[in-house]
């Protein structure tokens, strides 16, 4: 099954102030700020919705095709996706935009000021996916992530008009998009992703009821935190799976995308809907437990070990049977 991975490709720069930012501030000139910051770490981490999903798709062997944009600073971040088994033959060079980024200052207290730069990502309406389609010999499913909102419009018509099946996930997105921009990325979509907060805003947004959205999509899948996940159907039984034993909780940051790795190679496998979600908890658990989100390393034998302990020994074999 080839699964394209539609969605933004970011770089995180994350730096440390050891003081407090109040205590710079002078509160009869605010309106004329000027504060230079001395910063005792730089972490520079690899991200983006597009990317997280394909990388974890790769770790576990799917060989994902990434589409997205990015700058000409991408040549590091390329060679880092290539040896994790993602296909980036389709990712946009910009000629004249960096790839995205947010860079974000945190002081003693945990206060934060950053900025986003939507960079390259913006030329992500420029792709067309008839062209990556051609390129790899056809697509069975393509996942529309958070990404430049015009290019997420754009891919999603363009999946309807081609008849390739998709499915929608707008995460980041959905707090700036309004009711007839949800509904025409969500109508027809052969899954739906979300977490319980962005359900009911899908359905405050759009003013349709739960059950008239899933008239509408093949499969919602919501997330449910430490809870695990819900995978609902017409007329079939919802299908609840529960999350593996955290050995720690290191940094939620990228857990969701996590998830949506493990499930959709678990539908590349050709798995059962349930055994797709419990490879997506399994996964969305190790990330949890890194800091980062490709910061984790998927051993086979330790994946192994730790899904047949949640899942039990039927439902460790047959994902061994398809995990590299």
């Amino acid at each position: 099954m080839r699964i394209a991975v539609t969605g933004s490709i970011a770089t995180d720069h994350l730096m440390t102030f050891p003081g407090r930012f109040t205590d710079q501030l002078v509160a009869d000139q605010l309106h004329t700020v000027s504060l230079p910051f001395l910063v005792d770490n730089l972490d520079v981490r690899r991200g983006g919705v597009g990317a997280n999903i394909a990388f974890g798709m790769g770790q576990l062997g799917t060989r994902p095709v990434l589409v997205g944009a990015a700058g000409a600073d991408f040549d590091e971040y390329r060679a880092w996706l290539d040896r994790h088994g993602v296909d980036t033959d389709s990712v946009r060079i910009s000629e004249t935009l960096h790839t995205a980024r947010f860079v974000c200052t945190t002081d003693a207290d945990h206060n934060q000021i950053g900025s986003f730069y939507t960079g390259a990502m913006s030329e992500a309406r420029l792709i067309e996916l008839k062209t990556v389609a051609d390129r790899v010999g056809g697509l069975d499913l393509v996942l529309i992530g958070a990404d430049d909102p015009e290019g997420m419009l754009r891919h999603t018509e363009e999946c309807r008009s081609r008849g390739i099946p998709f499915a929608a996930d707008f995460s980041q997105q959905i707090a700036r998009m309004n009711g007839d921009e949800i509904r025409i990325l969500l109508d027809g979509a052969t899954y739906l992703f979300s977490n319980e907060y962005e359900k009911g805003l899908i359905e405050s947004k759009t003013g349709w009821t739960d059950a008239e959205i899933l008239e509408r999509v093949g499969h919602r899948v919501t997330t449910l935190g430490a809870r695990g996940v819900r995978v609902e159907r017409v007329g079939a039984e919802p299908i609840e799976v529960g999350c593996p034993e955290e050995e720690r909780k290191a940094d939620p940051t990228g857990v969701g995308d996590a998830f949506r790795a493990g499930f959709l190679s678990g539908l590349a496998w050709g798995v059962s809907l349930e055994r797709a979600a419990q490879v997506g908890c399994m996964l969305a658990t190790l990330v949890i437990e890194t800091v980062g989100t490709q910061e984790y390393r998927l051993s086979r034998a330790h994946f192994m070990d730790r899904f047949t302990k949640a899942y039990g020994e039927e439902a460790g074999l047959e994902v061994k049977a398809h995990l590299r």
